[in-house]
């Protein structure tokens, strides 16, 4: 018994999850257009004036620290980054000292 599959376009095994390049390309820059566009500088009165919470803020330092160093955090790594976000201030701040060495060598 043999089944006989139709496939009305050519491109039926290609892969469903590849992008297209010429849906993601972007369009050509008009002739004689500066392609570097600097933002203007912060403008302090537009800040939001929201603490964070220091545990988060060594979180976010220790994400920063790490992605820097070349060492991207991964999905698993959570649990071990809160529990070293939740350390004192002053472990945090060594750590991300560490980091930053390795990062320079």
């Amino acid at each position: 018994m043999t089944i006989a599959l139709e496939h009305h376009t050519p491109q039926a095994f290609v892969d469903p999850y590849a992008a297209d390049p010429a849906e993601t390309a972007w369009p050509p820059a008009s002739a004689g257009q500066d392609r570097d566009h600097l933002l203007p500088p912060p403008n302090p009165s537009e800040r939001l004036s929201i603490l964070i919470d220091p545990r988060d803020h060594h979180r976010l330092a220790l994400h920063a620290a790490l992605t820097a160093a070349g060492i991207p955090p991964r999905p698993e790594d959570r649990d071990a980054i809160d529990q070293l976000s939740a350390l004192p201030s002053g472990i945090n701040t060594t750590l991300q000292r560490w980091l930053g060495h390795t990062a320079s060598q």
